[in-house]
């Protein structure tokens, strides 16, 4: 079943930001709202806890779910785009309402733990969402790349669109092969989280996409290695390894040894240091689009528009 594409994001539309997992800083929130508005012209509508805070979460697992069921259910929202990831956006999952949400698809970016989102949305409520910019990103020191991706996949209906690397950051092909399917995926210390759960990610003749931050070398490999034994690798049909941003060497082994180790023997078509999520530049991948991982020929291409015109 084709995944539906949500209305496309046009100027002085209104973007309605939520906190779906942990808090973030009000000075944070302010100057992403001030540039939505200042810099872009969008309109912004706050959900109700999005400065809360309790303990490590904003608010209650219901007090958040019920934050973003409320921008899906306002008619005047456009976009959805939440704060932060950080951690909890699966206690949210149980709480929505996924045939009300595929009823009224919008679009939704983020990154980081808001990736178990992204791909729920994708395989219970039928919706390409994206995994690009969260709020915090929209700042004066944001890479125009940013942007432009974000925009490309958002406020465009370009298609096919390839996905490039900026100049002098080279994608690297490791092994060759051509492989076509929805792409999924995203953080893999979320995606991991999900495993024996309803909302556990699904492979199966996709392409897996996958990134994190700030984990050692052998946390890596923990997580790729419970992967692997879900049989996830077994089903997709490539993968995609971005960036592990600040992933430290541990006992001489580094991130891309952990590729070569667990992943390279696949023999599955592999692309690895894409830009995008945690890293300083980010990519916009289309979670549940189909795109193309040519290996061969060094590219990755989403073959299809990612947004609608009605």
């Amino acid at each position: 079943m084709a995944k539906i594409k949500p209305p496309i994001l046009k100027f002085g539309d209104t973007i309605g930001i939520v906190t779906l997992g942990s808090p973030l800083e009000a000075s944070v929130i302010n100057e992403g709202i001030q540039t939505l508005r200042d810099n872009f012209g969008f309109q912004v509508v706050l959900g109700e806890n999005v400065y809360s805070q309790t303990g490590f979460l904003a608010g209650s697992d219901e007090q958040r779910a019920a934050d973003l069921m409320q921008m899906f259910a306002n008619e005047n929202v456009k976009m959805i785009l939440p704060t932060r990831g950080g951690v909890g956006v699966s206690g949210i999952l149980p709480f929505l309402d996924y045939s009300f949400i595929e009823e009224n698809p919008k679009i939704i970016s983020g990154y980081s733990d808001i990736t178990v989102l992204l791909n729920t949305l994708a395989q219970k409520a039928n919706l390409i969402t994206f995994q690009s910019l969260l709020l915090l990103n929209f700042r004066n020191n944001t890479p125009s790349y940013n942007y432009n991706q974000f925009f490309e996949a958002t406020s465009t209906i370009t298609s096919p669109r390839q996905i490039v690397n900026p100049s002098g950051i080279e994608q690297i092909s490791k092994v060759r092969g051509h492989a076509v399917g929805p792409i999924v995926g995203g953080n893999i210390t979320s995606l991991v989280d999900t495993l024996g759960t309803p909302y556990e990610i699904d492979t199966t003749d996709r392409i897996l996409l996958l990134e994190d931050t700030n984990e050692p070398a052998n946390t890596i490999y923990r997580y790729l290695s419970a992967l692997k034994l879900a049989g996830k690798f077994d089903d997709c049909a490539g993968v995609v390894m971005g960036q592990c941003t600040n992933c430290l060497v541990a006992y001489g082994t580094s991130y891309e040894d952990v590729i070569d180790e667990l992943i390279v023997p696949l023999g599955k078509p592999l692309m690895t240091n894409v830009t995008t999520a945690h890293g300083t530049y980010k990519a916009a991948i289309p979670i549940g689009a189909t795109v193309s991982l040519d290996t061969t020929n060094d590219t990755l291409t989403v073959l299809e528009s990612t947004v609608s015109l009605s």
